[in-house]
């Protein structure tokens, strides 16, 4: 196949996106496909231009919002009309919001992930959330800001996790301890979306279950190191967090945590591939806090550890993520 992997994007994950691009790019290019590197905002990479982006290391904290907000995320019909396939190592932003995934829909391109639908109803957390709910998924309660102290106080109590409604990476997450934290976390979220979500915290064991072609994968369990939630260091910094696939917890807890996430992953009408992340609390009660329709796939992203654990390497999860997609959008006859 001749690939074209569409990476960078305009939002906070634009070092994540780099991330997986690159790993994507040399996987695909192990199985003996023709690959381009495509950066949304510049268009397709030189080899000389690949080698020194793909270098790079993600930081402790995702760019600053200056650094992205201009970037254009740009689908080229001369970089892009002659491949079978894109796949898009976008996270985050207009490219994973189904922004571009409905440009692709309009040129007759086809493309790896969600479409357009499930990709926005999953990058809207409140919405997607509604939609755990009418499919039988625990998820816990949640308000939208701005709401009065004491209903939040009533309804949610504290500690409490102040979020942006559209953002990835745990980027403007905050563990709220305490009423008077509440109005600092609030600001640093609606600075990076103008609708912010109050969610109760769930303390207990944070756990990740891929989906591959409506398949459950190994349920994987991440212990943070560098804190009580899995935040954006944690997610990507070296000794950030321990990992475990399979998580060690009892086959019907597997079971169930497998099926939840199936169920989440019809309900939200998504494709080949998705990721969705719970609390288990002591009690043994799991609570979906969010769906990922296009999961990082860099090198020790949770998706393909979770593959990983049931004997597909990371470059054949590539390749069934392309063959899928193809599957699914076949290319239109010219």
């Amino acid at each position: 196949m001749r690939i074209a992997v569409l990476f960078g994007g305009d939002s906070m994950e634009r070092d994540v996106s780099i991330a997986s691009a690159s790993q994507v790019v040399g996987a695909l290019r192990s199985r003996g496909h023709e690959v381009i590197a495509v950066d949304s905002g510049r268009g397709r990479l030189t080899a000389d231009e690949e080698r020194r982006l793909f270098a790079g290391r993600i930081d402790k904290l995702p760019p600053v919002k200056s650094a992205v907000a201009g970037l254009p995320t740009v689908v080229s019909a001369p970089d892009l009309a002659d491949v079978d396939l894109v796949f898009l190592a976008l996270h985050g932003g207009s490219g994973e919001d189904g922004s571009v995934q409905a440009l692709l829909d309009l040129a007759g391109i086809p493309y790896t992930g969600s479409g357009r639908l499930g990709s926005a109803v999953g990058w809207d957390k409140d919405v997607a959330k509604r939609l755990f709910l009418a499919a039988g998924v625990p998820t816990p309660e949640w308000l939208m800001a701005p709401q009065p102290v004491d209903i939040i106080a009533q309804r949610i109590g504290f500690p409490l996790i102040v979020k942006p409604n559209g953002q990835g990476s745990t980027v403007g997450l905050t563990l709220v301890q305490s009423q008077k934290e509440l109005a600092e976390a609030l600001d640093l979220a609606a600075t990076f979306d103008e609708d912010v979500m109050i969610e109760r915290y769930i303390p207990g064991r944070e756990l990740t279950v891929g989906i591959l072609e409506d398949r459950a994968l190994a349920v994987g369990e991440i212990i943070p190191k560098t804190g009580p939630i899995f935040d954006y260091a944690a997610k990507y910094q070296v000794g950030g967090a321990e990992e475990i696939f399979p998580a060690d917890i009892t086959p019907e807890q597997t079971a169930r945590a497998q099926d939840l996430a199936l169920r989440v992953h019809r309900a939200l009408k998504l494709d080949v591939y998705s990721r969705v992340d719970f609390r288990m609390d002591p009690d043994g009660g799991l609570w979906c806090l969010e769906v990922n329709t296009l999961p990082g796939l860099t090198s020790g992203s949770l998706l393909p550890r979770a593959a990983a654990a049931v004997g597909i390497s990371f470059p054949e999860l590539c390749e069934r993520i392309c063959r899928g997609a193809l599957a699914r959008r076949p290319k239109p006859a010219r």
